[in-house]
């Protein structure tokens, strides 16, 4: 599982040193292979190859002639990219990712279970301080998590 904040700096050649703790499950849980693909609030997605592989396959057997579906795929199949840690545990972020993004030197890397969400450092801080702001723009309550089943 991936959790927490973690501020962190691209280095002049656009690669992520990924936080020490993981590395080691990247390792065991998918030799270290990784895909990276955009997302809808402007932030990157890094899954490791495994869950990536079931999502995957679950967007290809979306509709091609259902609009909404074939953006979907369009926007995360395509910008799809593999990418594997180095030695010293980086990986790269290439260009048009790290553009569609807006990351710039400092990152912000968001575990979120099963992946992480890699943010531009002041548009992580707009999204928490509108998040908790109740600026959420579709209409939809928090889910309240005392009615989850644990």
């Amino acid at each position: 599982m991936f959790r927490g904040i973690h501020q962190l700096a691209l280095d002049n050649k656009g690669r992520l040193s990924i936080p020490t703790a993981y590395r080691q499950r990247l390792l065991e849980a998918c030799e270290s292979r990784m895909v990276l693909t955009i997302d809808r609030d402007r932030c990157l997605l890094l899954y490791p190859l495994n869950v990536w592989e079931e999502i995957e396959c679950k967007l290809i057997q979306l509709s091609s002639t259902h609009k909404r579906a074939r953006a979907l795929k369009r926007l995360l199949l395509g910008h799809a990219e593999e990418c594997v840690l180095d030695s010293g545990g980086r990986i790269l972020l290439p260009g048009p990712l790290r553009e569609f993004a807006g990351l710039e030197r400092r990152v912000v890397l968001v575990g979120q279970g099963n992946k992480f969400e890699i943010w531009n450092e002041p548009a992580w801080q707009a999204w928490c301080d509108a998040a908790l702001d109740g600026g959420d723009d579709d209409g939809e309550p928090m889910p309240d998590l005392d009615a989850l089943a644990f």
